[in-house]
């Protein structure tokens, strides 16, 4: 009889057609497998003979009996239960498999030679199920992860309890309405289903006739632009009380004052520029606000972005409700204007990406007056027409906003049909405040106390309300302070690619700077989009070089600023041999383009302090630009 000897404890294999000898061959290291000889053919139980499974549970009973009859008090007591233990639980499983498996037996008269014929290691056994017949020394089995061979010793009765308890959780937070996880589909159906009904009211509201013209009219765009003082007079007006509105932000009081001007019986109008967020549905952010997400937005439907082809940026004008129960924010009643056009419009444009860009090939006429020499002097020797994409490269102290803000003001006062957005990135607040005050223009601004992302969300708002003007043939200008700061912030928000450029640059943080920068265009189907970005050298910083030569080549139009003028206070501190613009001729008259050319070729020996102070006193002694040109006496082709 062949035996795989392992301990003292001894089991016998019985070969009596069910899958006792596998399961048996499971018990733990320190037992003892005994096959014994195959019988010529089985015979029927007769009277007195114990069955198998009986004389496999005797023996492990006698032995029990042996072990705690020798009354020695051996340590290994202990563990000697555990394994009797063990033992036990697979017998008790093991009769309860004899019984339910009965029928085809063939085959297993061979199975005990072959488990007692192996090699001194643990038998290989098959497979039950999606579990493995083998025992951990936990006494629990183990499960077989197919994807990647790891094993999980979590016992079945503690998985079962933790996907019920899982299952109860889920069904609880469906009956409340709650929301777990992307997964939870009641959820969604109730968020969804507020959707429709709101849409449903909305349209319901518009289709009723139009009495407006004699109730009274208030604009949130009018409130947001006043002061605390003027909100608070108000708000008496409409009969808010003083102690209540005190301890309210202006957002709030602005709030209030509406809903208490609808109760009343007066009809809302507001303007915005529409963000659509991913669930189908927008809000109209404020200017006024820099596009900050707040509680005075208005909410604009799905159907409502459907019907009139809305997209992210649109500046969308049009008569507004106070929020009902249940509601927080003010919602769009009737779409009046879509980008200062009919709504009809929107439906049928096209899109930004598809349109021609061409090069500019109409000049802005910066000239204002005599003694405003920067815009005159750029009017010549570096021109800015529409669809320009002009960079200011500046060292710090050197004037850029203050040149900024004289660009602005030319482009107000002598095309006033152009859209001028000023979009200050990563700036003090006092320049800001500054900036608001000098130039007619939105002023759309992001401090330097802010986060990188809300720098971000401020660049791609103001990107994507130009793209939708110009796509309505409109002409628009961003002045932007600066793009070095705004390739910063991308800098800080882009996912790590792992490659890293000198400087500490991200490989792919310049991408979506490149594509602010890049959108700009002039269009041969009507439309301009000018941008003038200011780049920062001479900081100290490796990062704001690697930036500025990313960007060195990708404008048509580069102004230099001479930090030795600008010490020495000599404003505009423009160097006049670094600086041009390309395709001049396309913006210059031929008379004007030849006397450029020679007052170069005369000024080129000179030192840059020397042009600049030349320029400035001619220029100051003639009223205009046609009579700077008049003191060369060159005449044309000379």
């Amino acid at each position: 009889m062949a035996a795989l000897r392992r301990s003292p404890a001894k089991i016998t294999l019985n070969n009596d057609g069910d899958n006792t000898q596998q399961e048996l061959a499971l018990i733990s290291p320190d037992s003892e497998i005994v096959a014994p000889e195959p019988s010529p053919e089985p015979s029927p139980a007769v009277a007195g003979e114990q069955p198998a499974n009986d004389l496999a549970a005797s023996e492990v009973s006698n032995e029990a009996n042996n072990g705690n009859g020798n009354g020695d008090g051996d340590d290994d007591s202990e563990e000697r239960k555990a394994r009797l233990g063990t033992r036990k639980r697979i017998i008790r499983r093991q009769l309860n498999r004899s019984e339910e498996s009965e029928g085809d037996q063939a085959g297993t008269d061979e199975q005990p030679e072959t488990v007692a014929s192996q090699t001194p290691a643990a038998p290989a056994l098959p497979p039950v199920s999606s579990y493995e017949a083998e025992q951990n020394g936990s006494g629990y089995p183990q499960r077989k992860d197919q994807r990647n061979g790891f094993r999980s010793r979590l016992p079945e009765d503690s998985r079962g309890r933790q996907q019920d308890e899982m299952r109860n959780r889920q069904m609880d937070d469906n009956r409340n309405g709650q929301k777990r996880g992307p997964g939870n589909v009641p959820g969604f159906i109730h968020k969804q289903e507020n959707m429709q009904r709101l849409d449903s009211q909305l349209r319901e509201e518009s289709s009723r006739p139009d009495n407006t013209d004699t109730r009274a009219r208030l604009s949130i765009n009018d409130l947001t632009g006043m002061g605390f003082k003027e909100l608070r007079d108000l708000g008496a007006e409409t009969g808010l009380n003083h102690e209540e509105m005190m301890l309210l932000r202006k957002q709030e009081l602005i709030f209030q004052i509406l809903k208490a001007h609808t109760e009343r019986g007066g009809i809302i109008y507001a303007y915005g520029s529409l963000e659509i967020l991913p669930d189908g549905y927008g809000f109209l952010r404020s200017p006024q606000n820099s596009y900050l997400p707040g509680t005075d937005d208005i909410y604009i439907s799905p159907s409502q972005i459907r019907l009139f082809n809305l997209k992210t940026g649109d500046t969308v004008y049009g008569q507004i409700r106070s929020p009902k129960e249940g509601e927080r924010f003010f919602a769009m009643l009737r779409v009046e204007q879509v980008n200062f056009d009919e709504p009809s419009v929107a439906q049928n444009r096209i899109p930004f990406e598809n349109l021609t860009p061409l090069y500019p090939e109409v000049r802005f006429n910066l000239e204002t007056e005599t003694k405003e020499t920067s815009t005159r002097i750029i009017n010549l020797f570096c021109p800015i027409g529409k669809g320009q994409r002009a960079l200011i490269v500046s060292p710090p102290k050197t004037g850029k906003t203050i040149l900024m803000q004289k660009i602005a003001n030319a482009i107000t006062t002598n095309h006033p049909e152009t859209y001028l957005i000023v979009l200050l990135i990563d700036e003090r607040p006092e320049e800001v405040t500054d900036m608001e005050r000098t130039v007619k223009a939105e002023v759309i601004s992001s401090t330097f106390d802010e986060q990188a992302t809300r720098h971000v969300q401020v660049a791609e708002m103001v990107l994507e309300k130009a793209k939708r003007l110009v796509e309505h043939g409109k002409d628009v200008v961003i002045l932007l302070d600066s793009i070095t700061r705004l390739a910063r912030a991308y800098n800080q928000t882009v996912p790590t690619s792992g490659k890293i450029l000198s400087g500490g640059v991200d490989s792919n943080a310049l991408h979506k700077p490149k594509r602010f920068f890049g959108a700009a265009r002039n269009i041969e189907q009507g439309g301009s989009l000018t941008i003038i970005a200011t780049a920062l050298v001479d900081t100290g910083s490796r990062m704001d070089e690697v930036i500025f030569e990313e960007f060195k080549g990708t404008g048509n139009m580069e102004i230099n600023l001479d930090r030795r003028m600008s010490d020495r206070r000599l404003f505009p501190a423009i160097n006049i041999k670094k600086s041009g613009t390309r395709k001049e001729e396309l913006l210059l008259t031929e008379e004007e383009l030849q006397k450029i050319w020679v007052l170069r070729k005369v000024i080129s020996p000179m030192d840059d302090l020397e042009i600049m102070e030349l320029l400035i006193d001619k220029m100051m002694k003639s009223r205009n630009n046609e009579a700077f040109l008049k003191m060369m006496n060159t005449p044309v082709g000379d």
